[in-house]
């Protein structure tokens, strides 16, 4: 390539990127001029600015009047440059690193804003975290004498490690009878019995959160009813009001009730009337007309928030009867569309006392006539603990401010991104639907080669006129822009989403930066789930075989064509035979995928069978296969949640945020389409992560399965075979053989394992494999390599677990029937006549050995299964030659013949 000499070179060599910048081009030589001077003058320019209580940075405009659109171009230097496997190690080991980024991010001081408001609403005592579970009781009995009270009315016990034994021998209901409200969160529960048991002993619960317990994954959904009826006076239940709330869960919102006083002391007053604030989102409430929610009872309310909450129960015209009541009631804040209809202007008619609705002044909203409106969505901010290593914290920050390329060059294109932050300067850079600068990234190559430094070009654009996008009703009200230049202190603001319009989902995006309204999401989360729910299939029947036998009625071999070389070495059947002729095969079995348009290229005709059918990729991309079962079978038990982020970005959140509220775990994969090998997967609880990482590819998200089935504590998966000899009537065989995949490393929910490939990923070893079998693929395969046998391995994990591996062989192979049906279901067209496949079928066994489907694979790497001999765990245990492997495989799909399989 040329090497950059003068402007010329320059344009010559970085014409595309110029383009693609959107960097206008009087602005080309400035920006080659500071590029080879490196020449970073922003300072001179720009201020860096604390806002949000120091817990985020702006940039200010204060070197000069005004700036001009299109009138300068800066320098921005990355300060962080890495890979997303890597991120982790590099904070723990590049020396300053963290500091640096910590400082950055504004997660470097010692603790945030809910750290430092430890006071009656959170557990009492002198650091109660280095204190076990018996010293926390006996000074919580200590404390509630202090208080004037005879008996303990209300315990934390939360992040004790307590399990189900602790609780037990806790015996809480003997201890502390009058117990008003109970915490338990962060522990390790998993007994439904056991903490049924338990909490239904204390009769005068008024509170209760068991919220990151193991126990609310375990129960069936009966638990709640169960400990609802053995606690009649429950108002609270995992931070959710029940059906029963009243005035002490009013109480407990508006400040009245707490760790300080936790009951009315007398019985005939009214505790509620000093209540002037009533924060109500996300409870769960189903029913505003309720005795205690009178104006009888909060004749002072001024400020209410019943964001997020279905109230369900109530028509609009009951609400604005109860909302009417209250004399002082003058900001709500509620969901639009929600309960209360889908019109600002309506519900500013019915409640003509309003001053405010949704943080927005009333006149304004008559004003601008916005039937949907919302208050500036505010932004999300990181949150940690006073003892998190900066490491974690930036770790759960730095989705909001990073960046990503992909490099490419004529050969190929990177397969994994690369991420990035700016500097102190860019990173100030604040969203801004009507922004005043754009930020672009920039590979300045001086020696014409792709090894170059990246910068990023920031340049001054002018104002665009108020727009909002109402798709989502997600709208942020805002004064237009009646001036084109950046005057002097201004905020400088950028489009974290430039480019990025409804039809890309950009008002659920938004919510990796922003607070955005949880109701609709939850809302769509529900229509998704109950559309799932409403699916429903009748397997289809199991026929005899009507495919036939391609044997050649002179007796000639079968010509075969294959681009794989273990089907050349490894079909030694006399009935076949290898031929290097396209035009002159019988059978085409090929690792390419075959179209129309390769078929008229190579001349392939329809009296030639190949290896695939049409339209698998119903199976063998991600994306289809999930939409495939969820639109014959909707949410089986053995597919876990499942989202493809290109069309159903809102119901995840949805389903995220439920999640959230119900205390339950939400730790999620994501998946690109089409990619092998894990490339491009990761595993995270962050929601700014899951949506940020969309920006990578097309990819599926789904519920990860936190709690696997483990063989001698490590995660794994299992590969089968499945032979497709039709499609109408389906024919599926299983092959006798599968193998396991096993991780490296113990197995941890750990933060810090999150990044390690080596825990959370099987792909990199398994039971079959070898150095001499991976050769020079041994960089994607890393780790310590060893073998055991598929029937040891069985042997093995029976003895482990006290289970029969038959029984779970049955469930996997009812369940790979299930697969197969959704697709020659949903797509009969998938049928033809020469079609006959293999495909690879990989399983996941969960804590309770039920199997889950990861994903169908084309054309699946055998090599295991042709380099090892092994006993087959079902049928007769016969020896399985792994020579004989296509040979079988073969006799199978075109002769006809059941060696070494079994029907499904």
């Amino acid at each position: 390539m040329t090497k950059i000499q003068t402007y010329e070179d320059f344009v010559k060599v970085h014409g595309i990127l110029l383009a693609s910048s959107g960097l206008p081009r009087t602005l080309h030589r400035k920006l080659f001029d500071k590029l080879t001077s490196e020449t970073f003058d922003g300072g001179a320019y720009f201020q860096v600015d604390p806002c949000e209580d120091g817990r985020q940075r702006r940039l200010l405009l204060t070197s000069a009047a005004t700036m001009p659109k299109d009138s300068n171009v800066f320098l921005i230097d990355h300060a962080w440059t890495f890979r997303l496997s890597d991120a982790y190690k590099q904070l723990q080991e590049v020396p300053g690193l963290a500091q640096r980024m910590a400082a950055l991010m504004c997660v470097d001081i010692d603790s945030n804003s809910d750290a430092e408001e430890m006071d009656g609403d959170e557990v009492s005592g002198d650091n109660n975290s280095k204190l076990n579970v018996t010293d926390i009781v006996e000074n919580e009995v200590s404390y509630a004498k202090e208080r004037g009270y005879d008996t303990v009315k209300w315990l934390e016990l939360d992040d004790l490690d307590i399990d189900d034994d602790m609780l037990l021998s806790l015996d809480l209901s003997s201890k502390f009878p009058d117990l008003l409200a109970l915490s338990l969160y962060g522990n390790k529960l998993e007994n439904v019995e056991i903490v049924v048991q338990e909490v239904t002993k204390l009769k005068n619960l008024k509170a209760l959160w068991l919220n990151n317990n193991p126990v609310l994954e375990n129960c069936d959904g009966c638990m709640p009813d169960t400990i609802f009826k053995g606690c009649p006076g429950l108002e609270i239940y995992n931070s959710c009001y029940t059906s029963n709330f009243g005035e002490w869960a009013l109480g407990f919102s508006g400040g009245v009730y707490g760790k300080d006083n936790p009951c009315s002391i007398h019985q005939n007053d009214h505790p509620l009337q000093s209540v002037t604030s009533l924060e109500l989102s996300n409870r769960s409430i189903h029913s505003l007309i309720n005795k205690s929610f009178s104006p009888v009872e909060m004749p002072s309310l001024s400020h209410l928030n019943i964001r997020g909450n279905p109230l369900k129960q109530n028509s609009v015209s009951e609400l604005f009867k109860v909302l009417k009541g209250f004399p002082c009631l003058q900001s709500l804040e509620v969901d639009l569309p929600g309960p209360l209809g889908d019109s600002a202007i309506e519900i500013l008619e019915s409640l003509p006392n309003l001053s405010l609705l949704n943080g927005i002044n009333r006149s304004k909203i008559i004003e601008t006539g916005n039937h949907v409106i919302d208050s500036i969505l505010q932004p999300r901010l990181p949150e940690w603990t006073a003892d998190e290593p900066l490491a974690d914290r930036v770790i759960n920050a730095m989705w909001l401010y990073l960046m990503t390329y992909r490099l490419a060059d004529e050969e190929k294109i990177d397969e994994t991104s690369v991420w990035y932050v700016m500097d102190e300067l860019g990173s100030a850079l604040r969203h801004s639907d009507e922004p005043n600068f754009r930020v672009a990234p920039f590979l300045f190559m001086p020696e014409g080669k792709l090894e170059s430094a990246f910068f990023s070009a920031l340049t001054a654009i002018k104002q665009s006129l108020f727009m909002f996008y109402n798709k989502l009703d997600i709208v942020k009200l805002k004064d237009k822009i009646m001036h084109i230049n950046v005057q002097n202190g201004d905020e400088c603001t950028r489009d974290f989403l430039f480019g990025v319009g409804e039809d890309k989902q950009r008002s659920a995006r938004l919510t990796a930066y922003f607070h955005t309204p949880q109701y609709y999401f939850i809302q769509e989360y529900e229509k998704f789930h109950q559309k799932l729910q409403s699916k429903s299939s009748t397997p289809l029947p199991v026929k005899s075989s009507s495919s036939r036998t391609l044997r050649h009625s002179d007796g000639c071999a079968l010509r075969v064509y294959t681009d794989l070389p273990q089907v050349e070495e490894f079909l030694t059947r006399p009935e076949f035979i290898i031929t290097t002729e396209l035009k002159d095969a019988d059978i085409i079995w090929t690792s390419m995928q075959v179209d129309d348009d390769v078929k008229k290229a190579a001349e392939i005709t329809d009296r030639q069978y190949i290896n695939q059918f049409p339209f698998e990729a119903c199976l063998v991309m991600k994306h289809h296969l999930a939409e495939t079962i969820q639109k014959t079978h909707g949410s089986p038990d053995w597919l876990q949640p499942t989202y493809n982020l290109e069309s159903h970005l809102s119901p995840l959140i949805g389903d995220y945020y439920v999640r959230k509220r119900d205390g339950m775990n939400n730790l999620w994969i994501l998946k690109p389409w089409n990619m092998a090998r894990t490339i491009d997967t990761t595993v995270t609880d962050n929601l700014s992560a899951i949506i940020r990482l969309m920006e990578t590819g097309p990819k599926i998200c789904q519920k990860y399965i936190e709690h696997p089935a483990l063989f001698q504590g490590k995660k794994f998966d299992l590969r089968y075979i499945v032979l497709v000899r039709s499609v109408k009537p389906l024919e599926l065989f299983l092959a006798d053989v599968f193998w396991v995949r096993l991780a490296n490393n113990q197995y941890t929910l750990e933060k810090h394992s999150l990044f390690e490939y080596e825990t959370h990923f099987t792909v990199m070893r398994d039971f079959f494999l070898q150095f001499d079998v991976i050769g020079n693929d041994l960089q994607n395969y890393r780790g310590r390599l060893n073998q055991k046998n598929t029937p040891e391995f069985v042997k093995e994990f029976e003895q482990e677990h006290q289970v029969k591996w038959l029984d779970i062989h049955e469930r996997v192979r009812d369940m790979i029937r299930s697969v197969f049906e959704a697709a020659a279901t949903l797509h009969p067209e998938m049928h033809s006549p020469t079609s006959r496949a293999m495909y690879g079928v990989d399983v996941m066994l969960d804590s309770s050995f039920q199997p889950k489907l990861l994903e169908v694979t084309y054309c699946p790497d055998c090599t295991r299964a042709c380099k090892y001999d092994t006993e087959a765990v079902v049928g007769g245990g016969e020896l399985v030659k792994g020579s004989d492997f296509y040979n079988y495989v073969f006799g199978c799909l075109f002769l006809d013949e059941t060696t070494h399989v079994c029907s499904l």
